[in-house]
């Protein structure tokens, strides 16, 4: 049997912490915190569930950050 792949390394760094900020900035920065995925989508986006280490997602109105998560 194969082993069960163990998932990356996610940055220590607070979603929450990019709430507030311009969409192109948090992306830029989420980047060189070390986050391999970065997601900006519009409010009340139809999106899958799955989670996926080392991504974050930003929920974007106005162009500003209204919301972030892990996965």
């Amino acid at each position: 049997m194969a082993p069960i792949p163990t998932p990356p390394a996610e940055p220590q760094d607070s979603p929450d912490g990019y709430v507030g900020l311009a969409a192109e900035r948090a992306e830029r920065l989420a980047h060189e915190r070390g986050w391999s995925t970065v997601r900006s989508l519009p409010p009340g986006a139809i999106i899958t569930m799955e989670y996926r280490a080392g991504r974050l997602n930003f929920e974007v109105r106005d162009g500003r950050v209204a919301r972030a998560w892990k996965g």
